[in-house]
């Protein structure tokens, strides 16, 4: 059976989904959703896509779209993964699943009475680099003592990867601070129990922190001490520092290092050497598979409760 699925958010993201769904054999995109019709359109004609709009609603209404892949803007996630729930469609939210616990909420609980797929795009859990620290930790040949994560852009302005404009704001606590809330609590393999947050000057026209300083601790004593910058001048993206009781690693998206800063194979590891692929094979596994994914939005709730509890500690 080739599972048809339909794409909305045909911008930078959207683009490395479409990308990662050509490798995915028995998956076709057969309608694509964009914020201007003639982008959406050249797009659509690029990638071989038959159908392109600019109203997800349209593309709920093709009977034959079984799945749904959102790449939309962060306040559009929550309201968008409810709607094709309710049009009956297995859906993939890419991070963060909503910027307000009570939509979270709404999405896991909508999700356990449809019996849908309902997955969130943590990707970090599936790149080869972050998994491979997993198989070692479920080997209980590694435990985590301390994770150290850098998390670093220079953006004064509302552009995206490509350096094009924004039709929204991005956020460091929902968006950027969601990857590694997650990834910390699942590598630990324990809960978090205490966060506190500090952040810096609010940007007078963004309206947003350009700084951020989290502190977490899992039930198991682990601890993770995550910086955040949209300030940052120098190398872009994230970096984590994994130091454990028997070893301290180097991840950088699917790259891996030791501490000593050699490089690690980690080529077999996984089918791809792609994060955003092995999300998507994980999601189009579940759907034929009847079963939870990886990175279900109810695996990933605890999370969003912790950025609630934070955000509430900010403001006060």
């Amino acid at each position: 059976m080739t599972i048809k699925v339909a794409l909305a958010g045909a911008g930078a993201f959207g683009s490395k989904h479409l990308d990662a769904m050509k490798l995915i054999k028995d998956v076709e995109v057969i309608s694509l959703v964009g914020r201007e019709l003639p982008k959406t359109q050249e797009i659509a004609a690029k990638y071989g896509i038959p159908h392109a709009t600019t109203d997800l609603a349209h593309s709920l209404a093709i009977k034959e779209v079984d799945a749904v892949v959102l790449c939309t803007p962060t306040q559009m996630h929550a309201a968008q993964a409810l709607a094709c729930l309710d049009a009956g469609k297995h859906v993939q939210v890419e991070i963060p699943l909503c910027d307000m616990l009570k939509d979270g909420q709404a999405v896991v609980q909508r999700q356990k009475e449809t019996g849908l797929v309902a997955m969130c795009g943590h990707t970090r859990r599936f790149n080869p680099s972050h998994q491979w620290v997993r198989q070692r930790i479920v080997k209980d040949e590694f435990h985590i003592q301390q994770m150290d994560v850098q998390t670093y852009f220079f953006r004064r302005s509302n552009m995206n990867a490509l350096g094009q404009a924004r039709s929204w704001t991005d956020h460091l606590l929902w968006h950027h601070a969601a990857h590694t809330v997650d990834l910390f609590a699942y590598q630990a393999r324990s809960p978090i129990v205490k966060a506190n947050a500090l952040q810096g000057p609010i940007h007078p026209t963004l309206g947003i922190a350009m700084d951020m300083s989290i502190q977490l601790q899992a039930a198991n004593g682990a601890i993770c001490t995550l910086s955040l910058s949209f300030n940052n001048d120098g190398p872009l993206g994230t970096f984590f520092r994994y130091i454990g009781d028997t070893g301290t690693y180097l991840a950088r998206y699917d790259d891996l290092f030791n501490g000593k800063d050699e490089k690690i194979d980690v080529s077999q590891v996984d089918v791809s050497m792609n994060g955003i692929e092995l999300q998507d094979r994980e999601f189009f596994a579940a759907i034929r598979e009847g079963r939870e994914p990886n990175a279900s939005v109810a695996q990933v709730l605890p999370c969003y409760e912790v950025l609630h509890g934070l955000e509430q500690q900010l403001n006060a």
